[in-house]
């Protein structure tokens, strides 16, 4: 791995390094305790946002104070996230039921901002965990588990599983069943691209950190210009691009841009790499990718036909809007799926 510029600190939950210029430049007296939180990042000005927390950690913290309710009543709790940090959350749980509260931090399009989501337990001759009202089922072929199941992604539930464990070892109960619902979630859902990617009748939850980043055109802004410093730049359009973009990339400095590509400038002689799941790459070089295919979602043409010629043409095009970088699309289990050198 590369060594760190001592002259940056390295946010706990994006792994940018942050230019201790930034922190100087800001007026909050606790800015390094606030970063080393991985509750707020940074602007190039000083300005701190705030990061929301995800469906899978709301929905983390009303199973666990679901469990801790069969034994006291609770306001709040900490649950642990994907990204390896303790936050608190505030819960209102009794008598085996509880109802977590979604934060959306500084996030300007965060549709699930407010959500309530609950949980329900009861001891049990063995832990489950159920998908109840208001959480949404898979349609579609390559989505994070099969057609049929509950959307709920592998990090989520795993952080879910880990909170009800805490839970138990808290009561000193053994075993649980605990099911999660989301009153509002059938309505929310449908402000969200969940309907567009075969997911029915209810919100995912998601989270492969656990954290929602304060996305808005400031931030945007300033991850385009730490692209024109770096001599060496991978950039990825999701979480589960950056985290693999570092094992595969270990030399380049990583950069989460999102859905921003439209932003992305590289110049001849930098050594640039833009690396993800194949959706938002190839829907923003050809929007018209699907057409014909017979495919509702790029993820289910990539799961069943994943030497689909649609599939080639669209890196072709991606290749002509960024000749100066390399373009991979992975699976999600780390494979490469195609490239453009």
């Amino acid at each position: 791995m590369p060594e760190r510029d001592p002259e940056t600190i390295l946010d706990p939950v994006s792994g940018f390094s942050i230019p201790l210029s930034w922190i100087r430049s800001s007026p909050d007296p606790y800015v390094r305790e606030k970063i080393l939180s991985g509750r707020w990042t940074i602007l190039s000005g000083g300005r701190l946002l705030k990061r929301g927390l995800t469906t899978g950690t709301t929905a983390a913290a009303a199973a666990k104070g679901a469990v801790i309710s069969l034994l006291r009543p609770t306001e709040g709790l900490e649950v642990m996230t994907p990204a390896g940090i303790l936050v608190p959350v505030s819960v209102r749980a009794e008598n085996g039921h509880c109802t977590a509260t979604k934060e959306g931090g500084d996030h300007q399009y965060d549709v699930t901002a407010g959500l309530e989501i609950s949980a329900r337990a009861k001891p049990s001759d063995r832990t489950l965990l159920l998908a109840g009202k208001g959480i949404g089922r898979i349609g579609a072929a390559g989505l994070c588990d099969g057609i049929g199941r509950p959307a709920i992604s592998p990090s989520a539930r795993a952080q879910i599983m880990t909170a009800i464990s805490e839970g138990c070892k808290e009561t000193g109960l053994e075993h649980v069943q605990v099911e999660i619902s989301v009153p509002q979630g059938e309505d929310i859902a449908r402000q969200t691209l969940n309907p567009r990617l075969g997911i029915v009748g209810g919100i995912s939850i998601l989270g492969s950190t656990g954290f929602v980043e304060p996305w808005n055109e400031h931030l945007i802004s300033d991850r385009a210009e730490e692209l024109k410093r770096a001599k060496k730049v991978v950039v990825s359009t999701g979480r589960t691009g950056l985290k693999l973009s570092r094992i595969l990339f270990p030399d380049h400095e990583a950069i989460l841009m999102g859905s921003q590509l439209d932003r992305l400038e590289f110049a001849p002689d930098q050594d640039s790499i833009l690396c993800g799941l194949p959706a938002l790459i190839l829907k923003w070089a050809w929007p018209e990718v699907l057409e014909s295919t017979g495919y509702n979602t790029v993820a289910e043409m990539v799961e069943k036909e994943p030497g689909h010629e649609n599939i080639a043409l669209g890196l072709k095009r991606a290749k002509e809007r960024l000749p100066y970088t390399r373009i991979v699309l992975l699976l999600r289990d780390g494979r490469i799926l195609a490239e453009a050198p």
